[in-house]
């Protein structure tokens, strides 16, 4: 049954949804490429049409009043530099604590070319004993959905091989500022 949310993706604004999110209680799912403000609805309308248990992370600067407001009815928490509370921790307590959950977050850390992605989200899935699931939009063929999800998480340079190789051919509104992290 579609949900409102698929409808307006889908049937309004004319996306396709791709692929099925996995059958795990608990992830870090990324969602890339975040190269305009916008892709947070498009995310939010996809995974919402996914029927998942979800929070979003967002910069800490985007909490204030009265954004704070519509920030927590989106879905989204605070991080990165929140007093006394490291991210990362943050991140395993919720996921330690929740029967299901999916923590969101945009590996690139913001909206301009980010070479070197924020490694947080690796800790975060290393530390909480969860997989990755890979999520995309393509503004280019106007889809949003699950590339894949990655399980073993013992090395990094191997994981972010893996999400090189799914993200290659995706397409971010401003492409320009879509670029796959480095590996060292």
């Amino acid at each position: 049954m579609r949900t409102i949310s698929g409808y307006i993706l889908t049937n309004v604004l004319g996306w396709k949804i791709k692929g099925e999110f996995p059958d795990v209680k608990k992830s870090i799912t990324i969602f890339a490429p975040h190269t305009a403000h916008i892709d947070a609805l498009y995310g939010k309308l996809g995974i919402t049409e996914m029927g998942i248990k979800y929070t979003f992370l967002s910069k800490k600067e985007l909490f204030f009043f009265p954004m704070n407001i519509v920030m927590k009815k989106f879905g989204s928490i605070a991080v990165r530099g929140v007093k006394n509370k490291n991210a990362i921790y943050q991140v395993v307590d919720l996921l330690n604590n929740a029967d299901e959950l999916h923590i969101v977050i945009s590996p690139e850390g913001r909206i301009k070319r980010a070479p070197e992605w924020n490694k947080g989200f690796y800790h975060m899935a290393v530390k909480a004993m969860v997989p990755i699931v890979v999520a995309y939009l393509d503004y280019e063929k106007k889809e949003v959905g699950i590339k894949g999800v990655i399980y073993e998480l013992e090395d990094y340079t191997k994981v972010i091989r893996q999400i090189n190789l799914m993200y290659k051919d995706v397409t971010g509104k401003e492409h320009q500022n879509f670029s796959l992290s480095s590996v060292n």
